[in-house]
């Protein structure tokens, strides 16, 4: 996703605020300007390298700083979330896509709906992810066993198309498979054009019809057609129909009895086909171009899965009996958390880190960054899942989905549809790379993508 790291210009020179941490002085960052808007992520590891665990930019509305201090970083998401709202560019740029639905809702806005959409993600909801999970892995399988033998197929785009299907099934109660290409091809549109709008510092109206603009709005149009179209079929059903994330959103009522307004029913379906595919496909992507580099680990994985599945069916008690397959994927998000980028504006002074924060900041927190602190991972570049297996991963300083109130609401719902995905296609194929292949670099764009994919060998495994 983009950073607010833009250059504010007066009189064509920075202009900076009182410094309070170190930093890049404004020629230093003029000159990577480009570099910024080609890879922000890049640029933010290279200031923390350099200046430290609290970099301060120089920009002076609003002051903007980069916190890498494991402790800093939890007191911002954790120990004082209260003094830390949402109002940064990151969430206004995504939220021409998700409207003001849970993931970018501010303060007063998230906390009316955080416990009007809570009851979807309940125990008892997850149980039901497992048989969508298993016809989504069922029909993917067939595809590969179907395929020549020593077939190269894009896994992003597997894992892209299978991760909307569960979403579809188990949110919604609606069979998105038909549509999943489309649609999940207007999702990556749509948040294109996020990131491109938000890494220039001077962008046109949403209304202007510049390309990106009519872009953004097709897709857009595309992602609304799926709503109406979902909740057209849910009207049309009897009311025994079972219970899922869309019956409960518009039955959803607060204490004085007051329902989600159909935009905001709109908003919370858009965030979560968005957020509940992308990052779920962005993690197993990830996780199948590292199995393929790493034998060991994948041999390990298929042990895992032989041993507990044995070629059955998944089913929501697997989902404990793996604790391989956990560790693989959190190790995963450990190194290409789908989330890069966090971003909060300081409601009142404070200190983070040793350094003086003041009110109105804005805070740059990156858990790709975090993930690879040296004071809290051991060689952090390493792939290495047993990590969560030893008790030497810190878990406070892990956090792929957030933390504190505002952790990602389908954190569990991820974990169970990513483990058993991984433990069910790794317990029948094995995966490596063609001749010449490796492991595609990383585009953080809203998620951390795979430049070019993932081009992989898939071969039957019985």
């Amino acid at each position: 996703m983009s950073t607010p790291l833009e250059p504010e210009l007066v009189g064509r020179r920075f202009v900076r605020t009182p410094a309070t941490a170190p930093g890049p002085l404004g020629p230093d960052m003029m000159r990577a300007f480009g570099a910024i808007r080609r890879n922000p992520l890049a640029y933010l590891e290279s200031a923390w390298r350099e200046y430290g665990d609290v970099v301060q930019f120089p920009i002076p509305k609003p002051p903007s700083y980069l916190v890498n201090d494991p402790d800093g970083v939890r007191r911002v998401l954790v120990g004082n979330s209260r003094g830390y709202g949402k109002s940064t560019i990151q969430y206004r740029s995504l939220s021409l896509v998700t409207g003001e639905g849970l993931l970018v809702a501010d303060t007063e806005a998230w906390r009316r709906q955080r416990p009007l959409v809570q009851p979807a993600f309940h125990h008892e909801t997850l149980e039901h992810v497992v048989s969508h999970v298993d016809v989504a892995v069922q029909r993917l399988a067939r595809d590969w066993e179907a395929r020549p033998a020593g077939s190269v197929v894009d896994i992003d785009t597997a894992m892209m198309t299978t991760a909307l299907e569960v979403v579809g099934h188990a949110l919604f109660g609606t069979d998105l498979s038909a549509d999943a290409e489309r649609l999940a091809e207007a999702t990556l549109t749509a948040l294109e054009v996020v990131v491109a709008r938000a890494r220039v510092p001077i962008t046109p109206p949403a209304w202007v019809p510049t390309p990106g603009n009519r872009r953004l709005q097709s897709a857009v149009r595309e992602l609304d057609g799926a709503v109406t179209r979902m909740i057209g079929e849910r009207r049309s059903h009897s009311g025994d129909a079972p219970q899922d994330m869309l019956d409960l959103l518009l039955a959803a009522r607060d204490d004085s009895g007051r329902g989600l307004s159909p935009v905001e029913v709109r908003d919370q379906i858009v965030t979560f086909i968005v957020a509940g595919h992308e990052t779920v496909a962005s993690a197993l992507s990830w996780a199948w171009a590292l199995l393929a580099e790493y034998p060991d680990v994948q041999r390990a994985l298929q042990e895992e899965s032989d041993a507990v599945l044995g070629g059955r069916a998944v089913t929501f008690a697997d989902y404990g009996r793996l604790p391989y397959a956990r560790a693989v994927l959190d190790e995963v998000m450990r190194l290409y958390p789908p989330a890069w980028l966090v971003t909060r504006r300081s409601l009142s002074d404070d200190v983070l880190g040793g350094r003086d924060i003041p009110e109105g900041a804005i805070l740059i927190l990156s858990p790709w960054l975090l993930h690879r602190h040296p004071a809290v991972w051991r060689d952090p570049e390493r792939f290495d899942p047993t990590r969560f297996l030893d008790g030497s991963a810190d878990r406070t300083a892990f956090i792929p989905f957030g933390a504190g109130p505002r952790q990602c609401i389908g954190r569990d719902f991820a974990y169970v549809e990513g483990v058993l995905i991984l433990a069910a296609l790794a317990g029948r194929f094995q995966v490596s790379y063609p001749d010449g292949g490796h492991r595609p670099a990383a585009d953080p764009l809203v998620t951390v993508r795979p430049v070019g994919g993932v081009p992989l060998r898939v071969a039957p495994r019985r």
